[in-house]
């Protein structure tokens, strides 16, 4: 629902300019902007078709927010949101992405050195003016720098997070596939490899009238403005700073235009070169013949897989298009059986309003997971020790009952209850351990301590993978793309924990974590430690999010053998009892 998430933009920005504003992540107001976001991320119904006091009736959305709202959808903006953009320009908000700074940290910045951007922060840093402020010193310039480092914000080119790119790129399409004009229309580049960060978006579309479809294009919504509008190609701001290439294709051109904009620069050099091996020319509209080919004609090909073909390969699936073997591969006929979203059989992280951050009630979030097909699903509320979110011993015993009680009514679907619990700094972890051991799934995740040194890091995974009860580790590193990078983690030595006490690990579907990293699941293919794809859905919408997860595996190469939850539910329970006898 287009007018949800055109709320859900505006009350985040929202969110974050008041985190400018009044110098606190914890502010009343942030914290209501946040929670009305959420709320209406969620709702399942279109928020325009609701009144103010509707609205307010709705968890998490007061009357205030409730009128905001209102604003927003009638009239496309909030006042509060303008007053507070006039305020603190774009530059000043891209610093709060650096973790360490903050809210009061960028104040200091603007008032005590007049940095407002992540230029001038740099600056700042190379001549050593920030280690003089009050409260700063030379430790805090240290992590600034490293955070900006590893972060890749040291780059000149823009990057956005692969969330931001991928919503704004959905949005697009959607429009350009209600167009009367339009056959077909996808994202290609990088955010079609499924990257983790998105430099910009390339859009292609398959229309007899380009005209008319580049008028829609450079009118959408979502555009900002338009830096430049041709025949058949249009380039576009959007309202969140990301640049997007729209190219328009004849049918028959389509499939070389897919191949040629999704690939890499590496892997399309590498169909180049196999082109003109077999006499033909590869480029985004054809292949067409060199002198002296027997062939006198183009090949025009309207699908991607007539590309390869024509190269003498099978087609080659975009995450994999990297050149990192996978044309050797394809040549040898030893592409990898990559992981399809009909292969889950189970989602193992998943919240429910018992946890603070959780939405919906489990009866609904079960109804969710029959209507995707799931013959097993694991509740993992939030564990005490996680102070604002976290479920008490005795909320976790009755929410025990409740679930057994839904389960006798649902006997279609297999209910775990599970937990999902902190790792301390020395890898303890919630509740005692008699009680742990009662949990039909646990998982483990690293919600605080980001910046100890790498063996402590490591210590406390594995010793949260010792932990008898625990099944699964999940978001391995802890990281939130573009935002906060992860733990520092041995990672040969968190994989060969894994492989000794067979504790599984978790790759979150969430784009913003998109954890454990390709590179580390590449690792832990070769060792043989398993893997779960879970949502880590807070609403019923989020279970949608497996979709996601399964791209990032298929990145990896990873099939479905080493994947835990697409096996049939009385294999996985054997081998979740087996993992906890065994430890």
């Amino acid at each position: 629902m287009r007018a949800n998430e055109n709320v859900v933009r505006l009350l985040k920005e929202l969110a974050t300019l008041t985190e400018i504003d009044e110098q606190s992540r914890q502010a009343f107001r942030v914290r209501a902007y946040e929670n009305a976001a959420r709320a209406v991320e969620t709702l399942g119904r279109d928020v325009s078709a609701l009144s103010a006091s509707q609205l307010a009736d709705i968890k998490g959305i007061g009357r205030s927010t409730a009128a905001k709202i209102r604003q927003a959808v009638e009239q496309g903006t909030i006042d509060k949101l303008e007053e507070l953009r006039a305020k603190h320009p774009a530059g000043k908000v891209a610093l709060l992405k650096v973790p360490g700074l903050g809210p009061k940290g960028v104040a200091l910045l603007e008032s005590e050195l007049g940095v407002v951007d992540l230029d001038g922060l740099r600056a700042a840093l190379e001549d050593g003016s920030i280690a003089d402020l009050p409260g700063m010193g030379e430790k805090t310039a240290h992590n600034l720098r490293e955070a900006i480092d590893k972060l890749g914000l040291s780059s000149k080119e823009q990057r956005f997070p692969i969330a931001k790119a991928h919503r704004a790129a959905e949005r697009l399409v959607d429009d350009l596939r209600g167009l009367d004009v339009v056959e077909r229309a996808e994202y290609a580049g990088s955010l079609r490899r499924f990257r983790e960060t998105i430099g910009d978006v390339d859009i292609l579309v398959v229309s007899t009238d380009a005209a008319a479809v580049m008028d829609a294009f450079v009118s959408f919504d979502d555009v900002d403005s338009v830096l430049a509008r041709g025949a058949t190609k249009s380039s576009v701001v959007t309202r969140d700073g990301l640049q997007v290439d729209l190219r328009v294709v004849a049918a028959d051109e389509w499939g070389c235009a897919l191949v040629y904009f999704t690939g890499s620069k590496a892997h399309n050099i590498r169909l180049r070169q196999r082109a003109l091996d077999r006499h033909l020319t590869l480029n985004e509209y054809e292949l067409a013949p060199t002198e002296g080919s027997r062939r006198k004609r183009p090949i025009r090909c309207k699908r991607e897989e007539d590309v390869y073909t024509a190269l003498d390969l099978p087609w080659i699936a975009p995450e994999l298009r990297e050149d990192t073997g996978e044309i050797e591969a394809a040549e040898a006929g030893r592409l990898p059986d990559l992981l399809a979203v009909e292969d889950l059989k189970g989602d193992l992280h998943d919240h429910s309003d018992w946890s603070g951050d959780g939405t919906q009630p489990m009866t609904d979030m079960i109804e969710g997971a029959l209507a995707r097909g799931l013959e097993y699903l694991a509740f993992t509320d939030h564990a005490e020790d996680l102070s604002i979110n976290g479920v008490s011993k005795a909320g976790m015993k009755q929410q025990r009952g409740e679930l057994r009680t839904l389960q006798e009514h649902h006997p279609d679907i297999r209910l775990l209850h599970g937990v999902e619990l902190n790792i301390d700094a020395d890898g303890s972890v919630d509740y005692d351990p008699g009680f742990v051991q009662t949990f039909d799934w646990c998982v483990a995740s690293v919600h605080s301590h980001f910046r100890r040194p790498v063996a402590e890091q490591t210590r406390r995974v594995i010793a949260a993978m010792r932990n008898p009860a625990i099944n699964v580790i999940g978001h391995l590193t802890g990281r939130r793309i573009g935002s906060r990078p992860g733990i520092d983690l041995d990672i040969d030595a968190v994989l060969d924990a894994a492989v000794e006490t067979g504790t599984a690990l978790e790759i979150n579907c969430n784009l913003a974590r998109l954890d454990a990293p390709v590179e580390v699941i590449r690792e832990g293919m070769a060792r043989g430690v398993t893997f779960v794809i879970s949502t880590d859905a807070h609403a019923v919408v989020e279970l949608d999010n497996h979709r996601h997860g399964v791209r990032q595996a298929r990145r990896a190469g990873l099939g479905p053998d080493l994947v835990a939850n697409t096996w049939p539910v009385d294999r996985f329970l054997d081998w979740a009892a087996a993992v906890r006898a065994g430890k």
